[in-house]
């Protein structure tokens, strides 16, 4: 129910909520105390949460705060975005419309969330193929939101009106609310305000299914220690039974007493609905809880019910304007059936100026009640009304009334209209989805230049929302069934925006074939079309450098760029200087690159800008590959805060720079700050996106020997012929969690699955096997010991194919020009020590100096690159190497590595360490005086006893035969034996054996 509406006096169960409430928001003592806070409120739907919010609505006011109310709507999909934060300004301005005007002022950008000032682009509906639409690589839309100055004003505007008069903003039914509010909601809870301005959030717990979108949501806000929760509990029996006594208009008689306390289950709303059946005489309690919520509808008159429904036709909420245009009554009958309705306690008059169904259970179920008929005109009332005065509703309301009536070629115009009014406010999600409905209504007897206007609409908005598999589906699918006799410039353009959105995709389409067709077609037309010609000139020298061709494709940037600047696309322009940019790098000039990349960052001024967006990534990378990755994370977190204000952080190189963010900051040892990056909690990424942020998660699980996230391994398995990078990260991650856990065989078995998709995928020797083949050499090594001999010779013919296969990847991809990078380098170098050391273990003969060396060129390697763990997995195994050769430096290179592994919680590092005895505790006395075993003697008298000799303890404890004679020597003299059959014997005997 309304706030408005929930002010009748009746209020039981509850004081200690309230009271926790006020609390929490601060709202309860005089307006100078400036005490502040928010909060997030649960409950089942008719729990009583609006009732709850009234009362602390009343204590706020009476204490001088101003109050402000937003709702969201339960139109999925259909809502403005923003539109509880639009209401309640709406609220504002027509309460305090002089408030309004100094706030706007001051903060000019929240003027788009204010009703009366937002202005739309057309105020009539119409055919205009071009409506609602930016040219595919024009510069923004006209009036295009900056998604960062829109929430910044909002925020802005609260502290500014917080610090001239306390101020409660409540955000009613937030399981309804679009993306958009939910991101708003979320930056206020996470930044505060240092004014007094209190948040309190509500929604219906029982409506959150498992892939309800406001769980991710609630997962980050329950993080944020700033937040307060309060989860309203059904209301005690004895409570029930109180609101039965005071709401029932007659005595009723002790057995339906218990019967509504028990059928209530503690729902105040229910109880509220079953005592009006008793009252009326229907003792028998309906099983179909619809009907019971009709029951109070039955008793309007007819003029009653007509407004009744249709408001809900409406929704949760309609304004008095729009009811009377599409009630068909005359002024005195539509008042009547008002007064009915709200007398009736089914309707509630609300602030703006409308009205509002008592709860929305009630509103669902008159609507679900209409005959389909019904239904239907209530609908074509409603997209007339709203078609003939567009003050009455957006263009999201009217193509949802003109879908719901089967108006499809207004829907689809209004759909079109609302998608493009949605990317203006930064909502790519939501543009999307209207997009993709106007898709769906245009009609194949459509003129081709429709469908393929609407297609393009809904890529554009489909990449900028992450989902550019679904954006590629669209493009090619239009393109097969177009019609062969079509426009070919329209085809063109399709040719345009596949060529660009293939690449970002595992798509195998021939990109330079799709924009060598298109330009043929635009030769064949005689207006010669230069705005997609210079997308499909900008997409030709993006296919080229994609090929290597990069002689050809510097050739041709100043074409494209002249071509884009000449059709004010400088967006476009942009984008190929940044492509002539990585050319640049490749070429041998990391600095000409960096230059060109920053002058492209300095010239934009729009959040979001793909251009800039994918400059920043650029950027990142030329830092990362050469290793300065302190600078890569930097300037890959400033590209995604970036787009992230023009509400584009699922867009490509957006999402890529995040995930490399996550990804360098996980190699520069800053793992907390990693798995920070690459949190989801509050965000709904889509995949594969998704995907590919667990698996960089997995990278810090593997290292802190988390074995149970080797689960997100098989469940990234269905994206992973559609970005093979899925399955890299993924697999790499699981190579060690498995090995780590000891499932050596399950090890193998993920290795080569991953070979074999991006073989499939990709390519042979692809440049990531480097690393994939050298984690498993890692693993062989670390369990050729602790298999059955029998199996040892297996592993290490196995040993010998990774060798060979990693020394191939580096001929065959790795050491092309623009891919012989540090981390390559280091790669390699670990790869050749892992080898000698399989050997070593295994028990082949290996130069003790040769092994040495293996492992400080890896040592050095990592070192060079900055990755602190690797450097320490190496370094680990060179003070094994060192020790084995009896060598000094090998405790220090071994307590060096421990370092790191306790400084980042490595835990299987630190085992391993410790495995070598560089970790050693006290001595343990036997159970005879005078005599002790240290844990390195009880550790080899253990290995006598498997009948182990000199030589293979030595190995598999890493010291020489030498000194693992020495010891057992030791072990015979404390123990008072001549041979090692005997002392196994004594051993057994004292309890010195496990």
């Amino acid at each position: 129910m309304g706030l408005e509406a929930a002010g009748n006096g009746l209020f039981v169960g509850r004081d200690d909520e309230v009271a926790r409430l006020v609390e929490l928001l601060g709202v309860g003592g005089p307006a100078s105390s400036s005490r502040h806070g928010s909060v997030v409120l649960s409950g089942d739907a008719g729990i009583g949460k609006t009732r709850l919010l009234s009362e602390v609505v009343a204590t706020a006011r009476a204490s001088g705060w101003l109050v402000l109310v937003g709702h969201c709507l339960g139109e999925t999909g259909q809502s403005l975005p923003y539109l509880p934060f639009s209401e309640l300004l709406g609220r504002l301005e027509g309460a305090q419309p002089e408030a309004v005007d100094r706030l706007v002022a001051a903060h000019p950008g929240v003027a788009r969330l204010v009703p009366g000032r937002r202005a739309e682009r057309s105020d009539v509906p119409g055919r205009d193929d071009r409506a609602g639409r930016p040219e595919l690589g024009d510069d923004a839309p006209r009036g295009a939101a900056d998604r960062g100055d829109l929430v910044e004003a909002v925020h802005a505007t609260l502290e500014d009106l917080g610090s001239r008069t306390p101020v409660l903003i409540v955000v009613e039914d937030v399981h309804w609310a679009d993306q958009s509010s939910r991101d708003l909601l979320t930056l206020l809870f996470t930044r505060g305000f240092t004014s007094a301005v209190s948040v309190v959030a509500s929604y219906r717990s029982d409506d959150l299914h498992r892939r309800h979108p406001l769980r991710a949501t609630l997962a980050h806000w329950s993080r944020l220690g700033e937040v307060g929760r309060l989860d309203l509990d059904p209301l005690p029996d004895a409570a029930v039974r109180e609101l039965v006594h005071a709401l029932q208009t007659r005595p009723l008689p002790e057995r339906d007493v218990r019967a509504v306390v028990q059928r209530a289950e503690g729902n105040a709303f229910f109880a509220e609905e079953l005592v009006a059946a008793s009252s009326l005489g229907r003792t028998a309690l309906a099983d179909d809880l619809s009907r019971l919520l009709l029951v109070r509808f039955d008793q309007l008159g007819a003029a009653g019910q007509h407004v009744v429904r249709m408001a809900s036709a409406a929704g949760r909420h309609v304004s008095h304007r729009a009811l009377a245009a599409v009630a068909g009554l005359g002024e005195a009958e539509l008042d009547a059936g008002l007064r009915d309705a709200v007398e009736h306690h089914v309707l509630v008059p609300g602030e703006g100026g409308g009205y509002a169904f008592r709860h929305a259970l009630l509103g669902e179920t008159v609507y679900d009640d209409l005959l389909p008929g019904e239904r239907v005109r209530a609908h074509e009332r409603y997209a007339a009304a709203l078609a003939e005065d567009r003050t009455l509703g957006t263009w999201a309301d009217l193509a949802r009334h003109a879908e719901a009536a089967g108006l499809r070629d207004v829907a689809r115009d209004a759909s079109i209209r609302a998608g493009g009014s949605a990317l203006r406010m930064a909502g790519p999600e939501e543009a999307y989805r209207h997009f993709s409905r106007a898709l769906a209504l245009v009609s194949e007897d459509d003129p081709a230049g429709e469908l393929d206007a609407v297609t393009l609409q809904a890529a554009t908005a489909a990449t900028a929302a992450g989902r550019a598999l679904k954006a590629l589906d669209l493009l090619e699918e239009r393109l097969a069934r177009r019609p062969v006799d079509a426009d070919p410039a329209g085809r063109a353009e399709l040719l345009a925006a596949l060529a660009t959105t293939a690449r970002i995709t595992e798509s195998t389409l021939d990109t330079l074939a799709a924009t060598k067709e298109g330009l043929g077609l635009l030769d064949l037309v005689a207006e010669g079309h230069p705005v997609v010609r210079a997308q499909l000139l900008a997409a030709r020298v993006q296919a080229l450098a994609d090929r290597g061709r990069d002689e050809e494709a510097l050739a041709a940037v100043q074409e494209a760029v002249d071509a884009a600047l000449a059709t004010r696309q400088s967006a476009l322009a942009d984008e190929v200087k940044v492509v002539a940019a990585r050319i640049t790098e490749r070429a041998g000039d990391p600095d000409g690159s960096r230059a060109a990349l920053e002058a492209v960052i300095a010239a934009s001024h729009m959040p979001g800008d793909p251009a800039e967006v994918r400059a920043y990534h650029h950027l990142g990378w030329l830092h990362h590959r050469a290793g300065r990755l302190d600078e890569a994370v930097d300037v890959y977190r400033r590209g995604v805060e970036r787009a992230r204000a023009g509400g584009r952080q699922w867009a490509p190189y957006a999402f890529d720079g995040r995930l490399l963010a996550g990804i360098a900051a996980y190699e520069r040892g800053r793992w907390d700050e990693a798995l920070e990056i690459l949190d989801v909690a509050g965000e709904m990424p889509p995949e594969p996106a998704a995907s590919l942020l667990t698996g960089a998660r997995m990278y810090v699980a593997a290292g802190r020997g988390e074995s149970a996230a080797v689960a997100g391994y098989d469940a990234s398995r269905p994206w992973w012929d559609s970005e093979g990078l899925v399955s890299l990260i993924t697999g790499s991650a699981a190579v060690d969690l498995l090995g780590h856990a000891g499932d050596l065989d399950r090890a193998i078995e993920v290795h080569d699955e991953v070979v074999e998709v991006l073989t499939r995928v990709w390519h042979p020797f692809f440049q990531g096997q480097l690393r994939l083949d050298t984690l498993l050499l890692g693993q062989l090594g670390s369990h050729v010991q602790r298999v059955p001999s029998a199996q040892r010779a297996a592993l290490l013919a196995r040993g010998a194919e990774l060798e060979a296969s990693t020394q191939r990847v580096w001929d065959q991809a790795v050491q092309r020009p623009g891919n012989d990078g540090p981390e390559s380098t280091a790669w390699l170098a670990r790869s050749r020590a892992e080898a000698l050391r399989l050997r070593w273990l295994g028990g082949e003969d290996v130069d003790p100096g040769q092994l040495v060396l293996r492992w400080e060129e890896a040592v050095a390697a990592f070192d060079a690159y900055g990755h602190p763990y690797e450097a320490a997995r190496s370094r680990a195994r060179l003070g094994v190497a060192l020790k084995s050769a009896g060598d000094p430096r090998g405790s220090a290179e071994l307590s060096a590595a421990l370092a790191v592994a306790q400084r980042l919680g490595a835990e299987p590092l630190r085992a391993e360490i410790r495995a070598t005895g560089g970790a050693r505790p006290a001595a343990r006395p036997t159970s005879r005086r005078g005599e002790a075993l240290t844990p390195r003697e009880e550790e080899i008298l253990a290995l006598v006893a498997l009948g182990r000799s000199n030589r293979q303890i030595g190995t598999q404890l890493f010291i020489s035969a030498k000194t693992a004679s020495v010891h057992v020597s030791n072990i015979l003299a404390k123990l008072g034996v001549a041979g090692r059959g005997e002392a196994v014997a004594v051993a057994r005997e004292r309890g010195l054996l496990r």
